[in-house]
């Protein structure tokens, strides 16, 4: 059959649909997994029997299956956008497996859902779920439209689907029309919001152009602060003596980012600057911004209000913080962060945490016997660095 010229929705073109050995970008998380560690029987003959299928497939096991499943399990199919009330069990009990059988982007107020799921669930239940994610949408769309269209309609569809929704204004609109059906997601922020609904992510692969996660109830859903998704993110970071400031930059990650370092930093390795290598956090955008330095523009802010200096160790994430030693800890916290960190003065960069810490001790020993002179001689070292050697970032 010829391929449509124009497909009536590219998103469910069948043609052109992306096969089994579809990979999506960064999709190197948990992508093996011992079905033995699988605690809950009908998830594990899940995985076993039908993981690898095509979604239809699936969806079709679980009802074929559904009167077979014990009484902990819960298929649950979804028809009002995800809005509808999840039943509860006769005798008050919580389940230990819920199935969702819609996926995640085309469910309404996700977090709600998501958190929601959570409080039905005991302690180490799991989630099992799936998404069509922004790079399958991607790539539907290039192969249904001539070359040049495509671009042209992703154009299109990126601003619709991603941008409207995350702007105060336009977000009122895009709901108004859509009603929250057929949303695009990228694969991180799927994972950001299971874990801001108090999920840990056990499992994840894409098979047929579907991203699917099996996740598991580690602890309650996420209620302090509100996940942003603006052009300016505010990150909580261990400032002077402990105390946690807000440091602002330009986003350079996709939305929900913030909730996946642990899980990152499970699967990830540090680099020389002491960020996760190749963190596929970072968007498009995000990786320009920080080769040129303009992420950091906005942490000028924190140091007219104080909080921050020009030179000093990097503002540290709370999680991050509390991968360093008790003693590199105190000794961090005597000053302020800055926004040129000693790592770049190095002409070496550590590629391990011990040399990283190392690498700080060395700047902040220095720096509390003689702070001007530390400064000025780092300041120069790291634009050197920086514009001889082409540091960047990160």
């Amino acid at each position: 059959m010829r391929k449509p010229l124009f497909p009536l929705d590219p998103i469910k073109a069948r043609y052109y649909y992306p096969g089994k050995n579809f990979t999506e970008t960064g999709s190197e998380g948990c992508d093996k997994l011992d079905p033995e560690t699988i605690e809950d029987e009908d998830v594990k003959r899940m995985f076993l029997e039908v993981e690898t299928e095509p979604i239809k497939q699936v969806y079709r096991w679980m009802m074929d299956h559904r009167d077979d499943f014990a009484p902990t399990t819960l298929v649950l199919g979804l028809k009002n956008n995800g809005r509808d009330p999840i039943p509860e069990r006769e005798n008050g009990e919580l389940y230990h497996a819920i199935l969702v059988q819609r996926p995640l982007h085309t469910v309404y107020e996700l977090d709600i859902f998501l958190a929601n799921v959570n409080r039905h669930l005991s302690e180490g239940g799991y989630l099992v779920c799936n998404c069509r994610t922004s790079s399958v949408k991607k790539a539907v769309i290039y192969r249904s439209y001539p070359r040049g269209i495509n671009r042209l309609y992703y154009g299109f569809h990126y601003v619709w689907h991603r941008v409207f929704p995350k702007i105060k204004g336009l977000k009122n609109i895009y709901f108004a029309v859509t009603k929250g059906r057929n949303r695009t997601f990228h694969r991180v922020e799927i994972l950001g919001r299971l874990y801001h609904a108090g999920f840990e992510v056990v499992y994840e692969s894409t098979a047929h152009g579907e991203f699917r996660v099996i996740a598991r109830k580690a602890k309650d859903p996420i209620t302090e602060g509100t996940p942003s998704s603006s052009p300016i993110a505010k990150l909580e970071r261990v400032g002077k003596n402990g105390k946690i400031i807000t440091v602002y930059k330009f986003r350079t990650m996709y939305s929900y980012s913030e909730y996946l370092q642990e899980y990152v930093y499970e699967h990830r390795r540090l680099d020389k600057t002491g960020k996760f290598y190749h963190d596929y956090r970072v968007n498009t955008m995000g990786a320009l911004l920080r080769k040129t330095w303009l992420d950091e523009l906005p942490m000028v802010v924190n140091m007219l209000k104080g909080e921050m200096k020009l030179v000093g160790v990097r503002p540290l994430s709370r999680q991050f913080f509390s991968l360093y030693t008790p003693e590199m800890q105190e000794l961090r916290t005597k000053t302020k962060p800055g926004l040129l960190p000693p790592l770049y003065y190095e002409k070496v960069q550590p590629d391990t945490l011990e040399g990283i810490q190392e690498s700080e001790r060395r700047y902040l020993e220095a720096y509390l016997k003689h702070p001007l002179r530390t400064d000025w001689k780092y300041f120069w070292g790291i634009l050197g660095n920086i514009f001889l050697n082409h540091k960047h970032s990160h």
